[in-house]
């Protein structure tokens, strides 16, 4: 229903690539995959093709080891979290910008 959803937010002519690791739950033959939306799996063993994955320790540091009362509350707990982060550029650098990603050109 995510993929249905994400592809109803999209204008008709409009595609959308997905990309993701070869997790076992994204790779079930049960997942449908509608018309528009096309899943790229990155190379096993790559972790640095997928910058996100060092950021998602970041990000549980607003669940870990806590309690709530449903998992609405923990959604919001994480999405305060991801607007923190979001406003700090400096830490996401420092977790996710490898020695060899392409720097941005100063422009002219």
């Amino acid at each position: 229903w995510v993929l249905r959803e994400f592809r109803a937010a999209l204008r008709e002519e409009e595609e959308a690539w997905v990309v993701l690791d070869r997790a076992g739950w994204h790779v079930s033959p049960k997942v449908e995959v509608p018309e528009g939306i096309r899943l790229v799996f990155l190379p096993p063993y790559s972790p640095e093709l997928q910058p996100v994955e060092r950021v998602w320790p970041l990000v549980n540091e607003a669940v870990a080891n806590r309690y709530f009362q449903d998992l609405q509350e923990m959604m919001e707990g994480v999405a305060e979290r991801c607007r923190v982060l979001e406003g700090d550029p400096k830490t996401l650098r420092r977790h996710t910008l490898f020695h060899w990603w392409p720097r941005a050109k100063a422009s002219a």
